[in-house]
Formats: C-alpha cells, sequence, structure tokens
C-alpha cells in the first residue's frame, strides 16, 4: 500500500473506478475540464495564427529574415514533427510517472518554448521553438486525455471529451480573429503585431496553469502503481466534497476489481497488448485518425487559396471566413456530444465519420459545377466540418478508452501520431498542389480523397466500433494488472471485464 505518496506493491481490491463513475456532475470536475481541456483552446491558435501571419512575417521590417514558404513550410512541418515526437515521449513518461506530473511538465513546456518564439531574431530559432511548442502540445494531448477519460464519471465521458477536443476549434476562431487584428498596421508595427500574438498564448496558458495545479492525480493511476491509500483518500475528499454541495448522499458502488500493483509497464507488453489482444481496435484507431486527418488537409490546407483565387476574395479578409469555418467545428461537438452517450458511440461515430465524407462529395460536385460563390462554399465547408468535428474529437475519446489503462497514455500518443504525421506530411504533398493550382478539377480531387477516406473510416467503424456508452473504463478495456481467480475467473464484481472482440475468441486477462 501507499503512505505520503510513496509507493509499494501488492495485491489490492478496489471499488475507486465504481466510486468514480457513479459521481453526479459538480463543481470539481468543472475544476478538472477547466484545468485541463482549456489547452487545445491553444493548440488552436497557435496553428491558426501561424498560418495567418505567415504573410506578414515574411514581409521587409517583420524583424524575422524568413520566408512565406518557410513558414508555412518547413516551420509547420517542424511543429508537426514536434507534437508527434512530443506525445510519444511524453505518453511514455505519462503512464510511467503519472498524469498529473506530466500534464504540468508539458504545459511548461508549452509555454517557455511559446515564449521563446515570440522574441525570435533569426530563422534557426523560430524553426527551433516551432519544434519545442509542438513538442509540448503533443505531450499534452496524451496526459490531458488520459486524466480527463480517468477523472470523468462514465456517465459523461463521451460528451465531455468531444467538447473539450472540439474547443481547439475556438483556439482556431481566435486566432483567426487575431490575425486579423494583428496583422492591422495602423494599430502594431511590423514588427511588433506577430510577436504579441504569440504572447497572448503564454499569457493564456500561465492562467490554465494555476488552474492545473488544483487538478489532482487520476486514483485509476495511483492505486495501479502503489499508491491505494492515497487514492482511497482523494476519492473520499471528493466524495464529501459533492455530497455537501448536492446536501445528498451518494449510493454505494456496485463493482469492485482486484489488481496486482506494479511500477511500470515495458514497450513490448503496450504493443502486445493493443496489437495482439485488440486488433480490430487498432484498425479502427488507425481508420479514425487518418481519415479524420485527410479530410480536414483537404479542406483546410487550400481553403484561403480556393477563396482567393476562385472567388476573388482579398487575402487580408480570408481569416473572417476561417472564423466562422471554425465556429461551424466548434459547434458540432458541443451539441452531438450528448448523442455519443446515449444513442451510443458505433452510430454516432460511424454516422459522423460517413455523412461528412458524403458531404464533402456533394461539396465537391456543387463547386465543380460552378454553382457556388464564397458565402455558399463557406456555408458547404460548415456543415461538412460540423459533423467531421463531431467524428474527429471521436477519435481520441476511441482510443483513449478502449485499450487497458496502464498504456493509454501510450496509445493516445501512437495513433495520435500517426493521424498527426498523415495530415502534418502526407497532407501537405497531396494537397498542397492541388488547392493551389488555380484548376478547379484538381481542387475536386482534392475533396473527394479526403471524402473517400472519411467514408472508409465510418465503414470501418460501423463494424468494429465498441459499445463504450456510459461503461467503466475497466469494463471496456481490463487493466493488464488485473488478477484471475482460481477458476480463471477475474477477482472483484466487475464481471468479464476484458470483453472479447466481434468474431473474436475470448481474451485471457493479462496477469
Amino acid at each position: 500500500m501507499s503512505s505520503g505518496g510513496e509507493a509499494t506493491t501488492g495485491t489490492i481490491t478496489t471499488k475507486v473506478p465504481a466510486r468514480l463513475d457513479r459521481l453526479p456532475w459538480s463543481r470539481w470536475h468543472w475544476m478538472i475540464v477547466i484545468g485541463l481541456g482549456t489547452v487545445w483552446i491553444l493548440d488552436g491558435l497557435e496553428v491558426t495564427v501561424v498560418g495567418n501571419i505567415a504573410s506578414r512575417l515574411s514581409e521587409d521590417g517583420s524583424g524575422l529574415p524568413i520566408s512565406d514558404a518557410q513558414v508555412t513550410g518547413m516551420a509547420a512541418a517542424l511543429y508537426v514533427a514536434g507534437a508527434c515526437s512530443g506525445a510519444l515521449f511524453f505518453g511514455w513518461l505519462t503512464d510511467r510517472y503519472g498524469r498529473k506530473k506530466l500534464f504540468l511538465i508539458t504545459l511548461a513546456v508549452y509555454l517557455a518554448a511559446t515564449a521563446l518564439t515570440a522574441v525570435s531574431f533569426s530563422v534557426w530559432w523560430f524553426f527551433l521553438f516551432r519544434f519545442l511548442t509542438g513538442f509540448g502540445i503533443g505531450g499534452e494531448y496524451a496526459a490531458i486525455n488520459s486524466a480527463i477519460d480517468e477523472l470523468i464519471p462514465s456517465k459523461y465521458r463521451g460528451r465531455v471529451d468531444l467538447i473539450i477536443n472540439g474547443s481547439y476549434w475556438l483556439g482556431a476562431m481566435g486566432g483567426a480573429l487575431l490575425s486579423v487584428l494583428a496583422l492591422n498596421t495602423d494599430i502594431f508595427p511590423k514588427d511588433l503585431g506577430w510577436r504579441l500574438t504569440f504572447a497572448l498564448g503564454v499569457v493564456l496558458g500561465l492562467v490554465i496553469l494555476l488552474v492545473r495545479r488544483h487538478v489532482p492525480e487520476s486514483p485509476r493511476w495511483m492505486f495501479i502503481h502503489g499508491q491505494s491509500k492515497d487514492a482511497e483518500k482523494l476519492v473520499d475528499q471528493v466524495e464529501r466534497e459533492i455530497e455537501e454541495e448536492t446536501g445528498r448522499p451518494l449510493p454505494e458502488p456496485a463493482t469492485e476489481i482486484t489488481i496486482e500493483q506494479r511500477r511500470s509497464v515495458g514497450f513490448v507488453e503496450i504493443g502486445r497488448s493493443v496489437f495482439r489482444d485488440y486488433p480490430r481496435r487498432a484498425t479502427l484507431g488507425f481508420a479514425l485518425f487518418i481519415g479524420q486527418a485527410f479530410l480536414y488537409n483537404a479542406i483546410t490546407f487550400g481553403f484561403g487559396s480556393i477563396l482567393v483565387k476562385f472567388f476573388d476574395v482579398s487575402s487580408s479578409t480570408t481569416g473572417y471566413f476561417f472564423a466562422v469555418i471554425a465556429f461551424g467545428n466548434f459547434l458540432g461537438p458541443l451539441l452531438l456530444g450528448r448523442l455519443f452517450d446515449t444513442w451510443g458511440r458505433r452510430p454516432m461515430i460511424a454516422g459522423t465519420y460517413i455523412l461528412s465524407g458524403v458531404l464533402l462529395f456533394v461539396t465537391a460536385w456543387l463547386f465543380g459545377a460552378g454553382w457556388l460563390n464564397a458565402t455558399t462554399m463557406t456555408l458547404c465547408w460548415c456543415v461538412v466540418l460540423f459533423f467531421a468535428s463531431a467524428g474527429a474529437s471521436s477519435a481520441y475519446l476511441t482510443v483513449s478508452e478502449i485499450f487497458p489503462m496502464e498504456t493509454r497514455a501510450m496509445s493516445i500518443a501512437f495513433f495520435y501520431a500517426i493521424g498527426t504525421a498523415a495530415g502534418g506530411i502526407s497532407g501537405p504533398l497531396i494537397f498542397a498542389e492541388l488547392t493551389e493550382s488555380g484548376v478547379v478539377a484538381d481542387a475536386v480531387l482534392a475533396f473527394c480523397i479526403g471524402a473517400a477516406l472519411m467514408v472508409l473510416a465510418g465503414l470501418v467503424a460501423v463494424f468494429f466500433a465498441v459499445a463504450a456508452e456510459q461503461k467503466s473504463l475497466e469494463d471496456i478495456a481490463t487493466p493488464l494488472s488485473a488478477v484471475k481467480a482460481k477458476g480463471g475467473e477475474l477477482r472483484g464484481k466487475a464481471g468479464d471485464l476484458r470483453p472479447k472482440e466481434p468474431g473474436g475468441p475470448p481474451r485471457a486477462p493479462a496477469v
């Protein structure tokens, strides 16, 4: 057991997961959402600001001797490479050393790198700290998604996860509007406005850090890693706060689980668990992440060029159009998120992926026929991305809940890295020339590629998606530390905690 933060190992039986899952929504949960979830706003702000201020950075007098192609090409690629590297590096540390330590460290990395980007004086400095900014953001995805899923009650996990991931687009909308302000030389000099946009990210990050200091470690991580007494103490405190807030006693937890505590899990065991024990779930994760990455790149890589070249929109006003698109992206998870917990994961994941793909096919046909103008094209994109955003957010939800707890952060990191690499490396190579060529048929082809991959991912979800709605994480995927009794059944009262995959043989619990 544990005391005062010291970890020991042994076999324990605990009700901590059931106690967390039966909690009603409370102020404590809002603190978690605000402290952990708002980082996606920073990511959206970062990515959008850099894309929109590229033209200003490359102008004489910006204070930075850099070209437009270097900003949108090399700097963007380094940010993506940093995000992929950070996700894998910090994901491994998150599973090994805990959620709280890492979500404080990753935010600190982001803050330092963004602040140093704001004072860039040379191209190599700008490139280095764009990489390190991405490194911190990538680590955030692994640490934050795993912590949120383990702290939020199962009844609300789907909608909360979707809305939090969808909040990226609030940052994107803010970044688009902020770039319009920063590019106005009547307000800010050429060499100052773009620096202030990065400084704003630092200010927002510091505010988030102040709140995040009060977010606790995941009790689920604690009891598996030899800190069961601390986990019980933490949950006791939360239960007292919620009972005082509601004025009602909490119901008794219904289930318990017996686990063999451990300090860490090796890469071999993680890989074996994800790919040998859950091959269909791994296939689902690949399909969802790659599908959404290509759909978004089909639209976002060329939206500005399409508006300027085909609809004569001024390049200085494309930020307003992007703000509208970003708002539509945020509305999707916000309005559809609840249905992932009520209608269920499979119909909603498959439905949002397939519907957004079909709608993008329709948009491509209307655009190719010459029936759209700048406003109607933007409206079409908004409708497509309303559904696609909910689907893309559900990809993060899916990989964070369908694999064992000991592998959660690494699973998120791995699939995030695959999706981000597909979007940040393959996407530009495929879509950049198509959407910037000025040829209608090329842009139509880009849309159709993204739409086809989204529909294919939706079809994979029809067969492989897991009915995880309102279920405990331990019921969806058995912890690797779960203990078998002599008869081969899992100890405790949680039932068959490692469900067999559809069409596959039952999986024996790992010990």
